[in-house]
């Protein structure tokens, strides 16, 4: 999915029942714009994390947010701060 369109990963996600993972704002705008419900996505505002880092992140991000994230949710991620909005966006 590498070279994959951002229309393309989240109509994957979607047939799949996937979060998709980004750094890239486009998903969220993409979201909003479109009305969707799902998929949900959540975005990393934070530069520079080591794998493990990322990873530690993750989990924490899933087991506070992980109903919003199963109903449909855009969830952007800064360093002290974790918002979530549920899908649609009006």
């Amino acid at each position: 999915m590498a070279t994959a369109d951002d229309e393309d990963i989240l109509r994957r996600a979607l047939s799949e029942n996937q979060v998709v993972v980004t750094l890239d704002a486009d998903f969220h705008t993409l979201l909003a714009l479109s009305q969707a419900t799902k998929p949900s996505a959540i975005r990393i505002r934070i530069e520079s994390l080591r794998a493990e880092e990322l990873s530690e992140l993750l989990q924490k991000v899933i087991a506070q947010c992980g109903s919003d994230l199963e109903a449909g949710a855009m969830v952007s991620v800064r360093e002290h701060q974790i918002r979530v909005r549920r899908l649609p966006v009006t």
